[in-house]
């Protein structure tokens, strides 16, 4: 019986000793990693908006109402996480910088960030975070489809599986059908969202 409960005591002191340890390591640690991802986005928006000087909040631009202009435009399984005007020196608006997410990943959700100038021109994009498939969904991650989306000025893309003939269309990447699905639709809601919030410039 003694034997029993020196182990449940022991079993107790372990776990209390471990649980504080880790929220030690957590809170040592939350704030490097949220500066870092914050770094990550900010290279990501001077990347797909070089022109600007810096990004400032965003006249009429609320991430937190986006989903009633997105699901109304058919987007139910993409999020505007941020929107951020693009300035230049003198703090004149060139345009946005956009986070957005779709859960419609083959692995997960994919974020992506993107430029849109204010003549509706889709800059370029990058992404912040994808956990595809290895030498399939990943080539999503490639200059080679990230650059069919770099300067064009379209209100929707599509995607094709027997090559790209017009400036909306991008070409899929083979055998990542639904990786490519998801980057078209992400990108697609971030033009409906900003094309919103801008007067409609991106039609």
């Amino acid at each position: 019986m003694k034997n029993a409960v020196k182990s449940v005591i022991t079993l107790t002191v372990i776990t209390v000793v471990a649980g504080l340890l880790l929220g030690y390591v957590y809170e040592i640690t939350k704030d490097p990693i949220a500066a870092k991802a914050q770094e990550t986005k900010f290279n990501a928006y001077r990347a797909v908006f070089p022109a600007a000087a810096d990004f400032k909040e965003a006249a009429g631009a609320d991430p937190s109402k986006a989903s009633e202009i997105l699901n109304a435009s058919g987007f139910t399984d993409e999020r505007i996480d941020e929107c951020l005007a693009a300035v230049d020196s003198s703090c004149t608006p060139l345009g946005y910088v956009l986070t957005v997410t779709t859960s419609k990943g083959y692995g997960g959700d994919i974020t992506v960030s993107m430029g849109v100038s204010s003549e509706g021109v889709l800059n370029g994009i990058e992404i912040l975070d994808i956990s595809e498939t290895a030498g399939l969904g990943m080539k999503a991650d490639t200059d080679q489809f990230k650059g069919q989306f770099k300067d064009k000025k379209v209100s929707q893309f599509n995607y094709t599986k027997s090559g790209a003939s017009a400036e909306y269309e991008i070409d899929a990447i083979s055998g990542a059908t639904i990786t490519t699905n998801a980057m078209v639709n992400a990108v697609n809601a971030g033009l409906v969202y900003t094309g919103s919030i801008s007067g409609g410039q991106n039609e």
